[in-house]
């Protein structure tokens, strides 16, 4: 039982530890003229649905949820917010080039469409991110047309 009891201290110990950790923030008050919702004027059903569903993690500016300041929760909501900028940055998006924009667009059409995006691990906490069938439909048509204006 002693035994257990040092166990568990030392559990305590480190988890309290680890809380004064810091992480990085990716969050700004500006919104670059690169930004995806001014390069391209978007109308503001789409504006909205973008911001809630893929911004946190795909631009400069995520909204922070209150369980961010717990480790090791941050830690691994900052490697996922890397990983997604990484991939798509809609903070950039006035930066690509017009063949990177229109990859950039089959890879979001392509996304939404096989339920890739967002995150089931992300709609699980944030329910107004979760697409349904006519939002996907909006969106696919949206970024279709987009990639057809890019085009021509």
């Amino acid at each position: 039982m002693k035994t257990v009891k040092i166990i568990l201290l030392i559990l305590l110990v480190a988890f309290v530890g680890i809380q004064f950790i810091p992480t990085e923030s990716n969050q700004t008050d500006i919104v670059p003229v690169t930004d995806f919702m001014l390069v391209n004027n978007v109308p503001n059903n789409i504006k909205n649905k973008l911001q809630v569903s893929c911004y946190d993690c795909h631009s400069n500016n995520t909204k922070y949820p209150w369980y961010n300041k717990i480790q090791p929760v941050a830690w691994f909501l900052e490697e996922h917010i890397k990983d997604g900028k990484k991939e798509l940055n809609f903070s950039e998006w006035g930066s690509l080039t017009i063949r990177r924009k229109t990859s950039k667009l089959r890879s979001i059409i392509k996304q939404i469409e096989g339920n890739k995006m967002p995150l089931d691990s992300y709609t699980l906490i944030h329910r107004d991110a979760k697409l349904s069938e006519s939002e996907k439909k909006l969106l696919i048509e949206y970024m279709s047309d987009l990639k057809e204006n890019l085009n021509n």
